[in-house]
């Protein structure tokens, strides 16, 4: 079982990495709208490996799963028609299909960022507080959990900051100050932290090696975006 679940992993990994350097080849390289059309299918594509290589895969999992995404939605509707939560932004045309002015993808973006951010978070913490020895005291169940809720909160929120210039750059949402307020991220991590809460509370496997490379490739990708994208 353990080979399996090996080969599992590295083919998400490898039909990831493809994907996102095809994407970064189509937009750096070769200018092309149609790749940038096509990141409704790479986020949803990246969710379809996420629970093809989850294990173990319970009710909870997929109540966090439509939780997440539906929040996430919810909390964009209400962010780009009333200027409430993040500050006043509008989404483009490029991330497809839109409700009351958002698009439905964004939810899957949602659960993407604060999935892949709560099990790299989980399995850092896993090895920094591991006792040096027998004798040594792990930390406490709550402290155990309030790490991984703020700290995986402060990740979501720092993915969110990196995508940002992209993001407008591509046309995926416009800020009316052209500047990403300060509110914005606020707001991103007063909801990061609830559903990070909801993440760490549900009694799932917390364990995916696919996801900590998922974060890592996209970490990558915007990261080579913001530098060389003019």
């Amino acid at each position: 079982m353990g080979n399996s679940t090996f080969s599992k992993q590295q083919t998400a990994t490898a039909i990831a990495i493809l994907f996102h350097a095809v994407g970064l080849a189509g937009i750096l390289v070769f200018k092309s709208d149609w790749v940038i059309q096509s990141t409704s299918f790479n986020l949803l594509l990246s969710m379809a490996l996420l629970f093809w290589t989850q294990e173990d895969k319970n009710i909870f999992f997929w109540l966090f799963a439509v939780a997440t995404i539906l929040t996430g939605i919810a909390v964009e509707i209400i962010g780009v028609n009333t200027g409430l939560l993040f500050g006043n932004y509008a989404y483009g045309d490029v991330l497809g299909i839109q409700w009351k002015r958002v698009p439905l993808i964004i939810g899957v973006n949602w659960f993407i960022v604060i999935f892949c951010s709560g099990i790299a978070i989980t399995a850092l913490l896993q090895k920094i507080t591991k006792p040096i020895d027998d004798t040594a005291a792990e930390p406490s169940a709550v402290i155990k959990a309030i790490s991984v809720i703020t700290d995986g909160a402060t990740l979501a929120v720092a993915f969110d900051w990196l995508i940002e210039p992209v993001a407008i750059k591509l046309g995926f949402w416009k800020w009316e100050e052209n500047d990403v307020p300060l509110y914005n991220y606020v707001c991103w991590f007063v909801i990061s932290l609830l559903l990070m809460t909801l993440f760490r509370m549900s009694p799932f496997q917390k364990k995916n090696k696919f996801a900590i490379h998922l974060l890592l490739i996209q970490v990558m990708f915007f990261l080579i975006l913001r530098t060389f994208l003019p």
